[in-house]
């Protein structure tokens, strides 16, 4: 099947009009309709309904639209491993959440660059359930991310389990509940257990749904809040941030979700390098808490995960 039919089927699904899917994919109305037509002449069934308010699909429309966007995401994944670059002999994809890419993406690109020049990358940034149906249906070999969701199509390996730290820029106490505090936004489960650990803390004055931007604003502004260990251990270090002293920690996994259809041989590949990563972090944690071990130790609560470990297949 041609895949443009395919995009112009799913415009028109967007757009619910053929006439505005004509202006967004900028040819005339008259090749939207003649697209279609093919289309449904392929399926032998009407994939529309056209009316005075637009187009709406028929039960036929309802069905192929489960398939459509996996035809076009596996074609651009067909079309990215076919062109390889010169000089190159494959080509590997990964996704990760906006959190991940600085500085632990990052750590990782460079350990690819290092390890196998002859690699081509392309790299996305994502929100989780985006990141998980494109692993899913194939359009990426790999996504890292914290709270993955098991989908068929998709391996989830547990990589590391970071930790979030109750930081401030003040030595003086300064709880969740002070004025200063900034809540971060960590998900839903980091919020379950925020609540059950400050339950008189149910509406803070600043609400921030990106960790970096939030850390940024407190190092510049001033105030306190729950960020990743390894990205704070070095401000803590340098004297701009302060560990509170017996506020909880809040463990945070890190996943590679691996997609069943992606090339063995990269998979592997780039696991080894997100592995070196995570134990390169994994040290350098240990490092940190040798170094903080004059403060009182942080109550630990449990992990911040979808499920148990133990319930998620690895990609041995």
């Amino acid at each position: 099947m041609d895949i443009e039919l395919a995009r112009t089927f799913l415009e028109i699904v967007r757009m619910r009009s053929f006439v505005r899917a004509a202006e967004q994919l900028n040819v005339s109305q008259t090749a939207v309709s003649a697209r279609v037509k093919a289309l449904e002449e392929q399926l032998g069934r009407s994939l529309f309904i056209r009316n005075k308010n637009g187009a709406s699909l028929t039960p036929a429309g309802e069905h192929f639209l489960r398939y459509a966007p996996m035809f076009v995401q596996l074609w651009q994944r067909a079309r990215h491993q076919v062109a390889v670059p010169p000089g190159r002999r494959a080509v590997l994809s990964i996704g990760g959440e906006l959190s991940l890419w600085h500085p632990w993406l990052m750590d990782w690109l460079r350990w690819m660059r290092r390890a196998s020049p002859d690699i081509a990358l392309r790299v996305e940034v994502g929100l989780p359930e985006s990141l998980t149906h494109q692993v899913s249906t194939g359009a990426l070999d790999i996504a890292v991310m914290y709270q993955p969701q098991h989908r068929p199509g998709a391996r989830v390996e547990l990589l590391l389990e970071e930790k979030l730290v109750l930081v401030s820029t003040t030595a003086d106490t300064e709880t969740a509940g002070s004025d200063n505090y900034v809540y971060v936004d960590w998900g839903p489960d980091f919020a379950q257990h925020h609540e059950l650990s400050f339950p008189e803390e149910s509406n803070p004055g600043l609400f921030v749904s990106l960790g970096p931007l939030a850390l940024s604003y407190i190092l510049e502004v001033g105030g306190s809040g729950y960020f990743r260990q390894r990205i704070v251990a070095p401000h803590i270090a340098a004297g701009r941030l302060h560990l509170i002293a017996g506020a909880p920690s809040f463990l945070y996994p890190i996943y590679a979700v691996c997609s069943a259809q992606a090339d063995d041989e990269l998979v592997t590949l780039a696991l080894a390098g997100l592995r070196d990563i995570a134990a390169a972090d994994a040290v350098k944690a240990a490092c940190f808490q040798a170094s903080d071990s004059d403060a009182p130790m942080q109550n630990e609560v449990s992990s911040i995960s979808p499920s148990r470990t133990s319930d998620l297949p690895t990609a041995e």
